[in-house]
């Protein structure tokens, strides 16, 4: 559906890294690169050390680093749990 948006919320153990609304969001899954877009079917999977890139509705590529954790995604929200993670970065 063009214009679809989803949910992010990005946690660490001791603090929120970020949450927001974006059209897009690829994670480093254990496997590889992982893509997500609104109305991704439902997944559950564990994520490694990488960067995790968020592009908002505007267009603009947010980039964040994190430590393992996993990502679950339903309803058009995703939340990803990891151990630590940075500040959010420009992504250029």
């Amino acid at each position: 559906m063009a214009g679809s948006t989803m949910q992010v919320n990005i946690v660490a153990a001791d603090h929120p890294v970020w949450h927001g609304t974006a059209k897009s969001v690829t994670i480093p899954a254990s496997e590889g690169g992982m893509g997500i877009l609104p109305d991704h079917e439902p997944v559950l999977t564990v994520i490694k050390e990488g960067t995790i890139v968020v592009v908002d509705p505007e267009g603009n590529r947010l980039s964040f680093e994190v430590t393992d954790g996993f990502i679950s995604f339903d309803s058009n929200k995703l939340t990803v749990a990891v151990e630590r993670g940075t500040n959010v970065k420009r992504a250029e």
